[in-house]
């Protein structure tokens, strides 16, 4: 038999939501049950300006279709209009379960050219915006026991990209923050991913030309809304989704090559081993700095 996901009764607060995929996430959710608090600043691609229509018009499509909904327009760069976004969702629904963080920005430039008001801009929104949002989320969930977070990174800050420095820097922090989170919520049901999405949207129409036809924000949504979910298996883990297709990015750790206790190997003996060093035929993947660390255990042993 099939399994179905529903969100009754569960409150989830979707970031950016007033258009492109935290719209698909918001109106899915609440179409599953969930009570869903849509916010969005509702400024520009570039992150200037404001209005209240992007979250409203969302909100209003969720309530014509008999779901619940609030809208929420606090900037997510500051912790006191993060706070609020909570606030709000406590206030009308009584508690948090599910947080996607999702509002996003772009200020592209090369690095050279990059200036320090435009990294300032894109950490605030995409890596400060989701760390104050979520820092008092993760208390209510630390204390009802449950709790799920989906963060947005991209396969800039997983891989990198040409003119994309304080974007690829905040995506990849986002990577770090969603592990810290997983750790530290294991013991309490709560669950923290990222999604790497590739799509269509205000920020990416430009980037991708004839290729956009293929990306509709819509194929996103399955996955987020998975790991959204009570049944949702996974936590510290980074899924890519784009076009149909879906997979998973994965940090990996060879054997590489062990010098010896106590031992300081020259460059010239360790350029030796540079292929020992660098052979990924066999690989484990570590969910914890304290992995590592037993890694190196075992080859002391």
């Amino acid at each position: 038999m099939t399994e179905t996901f529903t969100f009754d009764e569960r409150v989830a607060i979707v970031t950016g939501a007033g258009g492109g995929l935290g719209r698909q996430y918001a109106l899915e959710l609440a179409r599953r049950g969930a009570r869903v608090v849509v916010n969005d600043l509702g400024g520009a691609v570039g992150g200037g300006g404001g209005s209240e229509l992007a979250a409203d018009s969302v909100v209003d499509e969720i309530v014509t279709a008999g779901g619940e909904a609030v809208a929420s327009y606090d900037s997510v760069t500051e912790p006191e209009s993060g706070a609020r976004i909570i606030q709000t969702a406590v206030e009308e629904f009584g508690t948090v379960d599910i947080v996607v963080n999702n509002a996003g920005i772009l200020r592209d430039k090369s690095f050279a050219k990059m200036t320090a008001e435009e990294v300032d801009a894109v950490l605030d929104v995409h890596l400060r915006g989701a760390l104050n949002v979520s820092r008092p989320a993760f208390s209510i969930m630390k204390d009802k026991g449950y709790g799920r977070f989906v963060h947005t990174s991209s396969n800039s800050g997983i891989l990198g990209n040409f003119g994309q420095a304080n974007y690829g820097a905040a995506k990849a922090g986002l990577v770090g923050l969603s592990n810290v989170l997983a750790i530290e919520g294991m013991k309490y049901d709560i669950r923290s991913n990222v999604i790497a999405p590739i799509a269509m949207t205000r920020m990416t129409e430009d980037l991708l030309g004839a290729f956009a036809d293929y990306l509709d924000p819509a194929q996103v949504m399955p996955m987020v809304v998975y790991l959204c979910s009570e049944q949702n298996r996974f936590t510290h883990e980074i899924f890519s989704a784009g076009g149909g297709r879906y997979a998973r990015f994965f940090i990996g750790m060879n054997e590489g090559w062990f010098a010896g206790p106590k031992r300081v190997p020259s460059v010239e003996e360790l350029s030796r081993h540079l292929e020992e060093i660098r052979d990924v035929d066999a690989f484990e993947i570590p969910t914890s700095s304290t992995d590592e660390i037993n890694l190196l255990g075992r080859q002391f042993r």
